[in-house]
């Protein structure tokens, strides 16, 4: 057997370090697809605005027939929502779990990527049956022999989190009723999903948060976290490390974070233009394959929302979070490639 010579091995060798590289830099980014608005998209027409613009991911907010037929070998991955309306039942009844995880899942997957099956959207763990509708849901899916591949999880907003300054102060306000939660994602391998928005903390400081350290630009805002050293240089890396310290709290210091919501809206609020969703967009974008401080390295991320949707009920600003106009026309540019 000939000798293999020393330059062959060093080249083989970059190969291989470059190929590590390049996959430990690959980001998941998803995009978020509501439908409160008038004018939207077919849903196949949605489905190839996504692959057009390179969007990896979609999180939908309840089980849709034509949009999982849409969705059909697309290979777009799919954080797929129950619906908070489905809680209840979900809850007090396997069989209903069963037959919704036979509908929606079991009747798509795997001709349809879904990689999440999220119970409850920002519900109160306290006062709400999302653990009992976890586990209904969990169990379906193991029955079909799925849970393996879909995750069970459930998405919280940044108010579940006490203490958020210094990130390592991070605490869940009501530990008692999240950290069996916590349990189930850490014993079946799943996410915690966080919907995070740098915006309206931001926007209900009152000027006490410089807007670049809020878009991911250049600040004069540099926040050292006594706990551990650890520097922050933008307000989103800080609030997902609340996110984490808080999970660490509860014993699910393993429990990965996905974020699945964030965005910024581009009218109708301090500080929300076009131009700042622009760039706190198309750099959260960038910035997913970096990661936090807490926890280098890629993450993954949602960008809410696909379309402006006019028929959002509450602040006005929650009309303004698309990146595309109901005909399809971006609201301004941004690369998701």
């Amino acid at each position: 057997m000939a000798k293999r010579g020393v330059a062959p091995v060093l080249a083989t060798a970059l190969v291989v370090a470059a190929f590590a590289a390049t996959a430990s830099s690959v980001r998941a980014i998803g995009v978020c697809y509501g439908v409160i608005g008038s004018g939207l998209p077919s849903k196949s027409d949605v489905v190839q605005l996504y692959k057009s613009n390179n969007i990896a991911s979609m999180r939908f907010y309840f089980a849709d027939p034509d949009l999982l037929t849409s969705l059909r070998g697309s290979g777009i991955g799919l954080a797929l929502d129950v619906g908070n309306d489905k809680l209840a039942s979900l809850a007090a009844d396997p069989a209903a779990a069963s037959s919704w995880v036979k509908d929606n899942v079991q009747a798509y997957y795997p001709d349809v990527n879904i990689k999440y099956i999220v119970v409850g959207n920002e519900v109160d763990a306290g006062a709400s049956p999302v653990l009992q509708a976890m586990n209904n849901v969990h169990d379906a899916l193991a029955a079909a022999n799925l849970a393996g591949n879909i995750k069970v999880s459930t998405a919280v907003k940044m108010d579940a989190i006490i203490n958020s300054s210094p990130p390592s102060s991070g605490a869940f306000k009501d530990a008692s009723s999240v950290s069996p939660i916590v349990q189930f994602l850490s014993s079946n391998g799943a996410p915690l999903l966080a919907n995070v928005y740098p915006y309206f903390a931001y926007r209900d400081s009152q000027g006490g948060i410089d807007l670049s350290y809020a878009l991911f630009e250049p600040s004069s805002t540099t926040v050292v976290d006594p706990a551990n050293g650890l520097t922050y240089k933008n307000l989103f890396d800080a609030m997902v490390d609340a996110v984490r310290a808080a999970l660490d709290k509860v014993g699910g210091g393993a429990v990965d974070v996905v974020v699945s919501e964030s965005g910024w809206p581009s009218a109708d609020g301090t500080g929300a233009t076009v131009d700042n969703a622009r760039t706190y967009n198309q750099n959260l974008v960038s910035h997913a394959g970096n990661g936090t401080p807490r926890k280098p390295g890629p993450m993954e991320v949602y960008v809410f929302a696909m379309f402006n949707e006019d028929q959002k009920d509450g602040d006005p600003t929650e009309k303004k979070f698309g990146l595309f106009n109901p005909d399809k026309t971006p609201v301004y540019p941004i690369t998701f490639a």
